[in-house]
């Protein structure tokens, strides 16, 4: 039963990766996100190039940056492109309103630098992660000196704050920059635009898992890809 699930939902990521792909045009500068949908995107991408397709594409971690070399994507960097034609991206969750948690793959400073450099930031994600309202743990990356002042600073609105720690591994979660990961709980998200606010604004966090500036969203269901874009 969880294997015919597993692949059920890799279907479903391999839809919205193409689904996203369709939207990419010779010429472009793509930013291209983090995590196992976005993979699908790199194969498609790296697919499309080799028939001809004429893009640049910036990578949000070292990870993705390996992918998108073996794929044949060829790269730039924000320094030489700081306006980007499209950003794609996967998420944990979803709500109604388009808002999104990311940050799984501890790469969501990088993710919102690339979605505020984009003209047009698409998320993929399979069915699961739509929710009603967003209720997972939202991801911190601090600064490491600043821990125990953010751990403070999130328990004051609600927060329960927990360090992610590495895999089979002694110590915490490292990120691409340097820096320490905290999950935090909120419960419910009733207002996202007013916890991003309240995050944004804690001395010590350098970036946030809460994006509400996703122009659509592409949703992989058995029945097929379903677009949503903000009214």
């Amino acid at each position: 039963m969880h294997a015919n699930l597993a692949l059920m939902s890799n279907k479903e990521k391999e839809a919205v990766g193409k689904s996203a792909v369709e939207l990419v045009q010779d010429g472009m500068v793509v930013g291209l996100g983090t995590g196992s949908t976005i993979k699908y995107v790199i194969r498609d991408l790296g697919k499309k190039i080799k028939e001809g397709l004429d893009i640049l594409g910036i990578p949000t971690s070292h990870q993705t940056e390996l992918l998108s070399i073996q794929a044949g994507i060829p790269l730039t960097t924000l320094w030489e492109h700081p306006v980007v034609d499209i950003a794609i991206d996967g998420a944990d969750q979803v709500d109604s309103m388009l808002n999104c948690v990311k940050g799984q793959g501890a790469a969501h400073t990088r993710e919102k630098i690339m979605a505020s450099s984009a003209s047009r930031f698409v998320v993929i994600v399979d069915e699961s992660k739509m929710v009603d309202v967003l209720n997972c743990p939202v991801p911190l990356e601090v600064l490491p000196y600043a821990l125990r002042l953010v751990e403070l600073q999130v328990t004051k609105f609600g927060g329960v704050p927990r360090l992610r720690a590495a895999r089979k591994k002694d110590g915490p979660v490292i990120t691409d920059n340097g820096n320490f990961v905290l999950d935090v709980d909120f419960g419910e998200i009733m207002d996202p635009k007013e916890l991003d606010a309240h995050l944004s604004n804690i001395v010590g966090v350098i970036g946030h898992g809460i994006f509400t500036n996703v122009d659509e969203v592409h949703v992989g269901r058995k029945s097929g890809v379903e677009v949503l874009k903000k009214s």
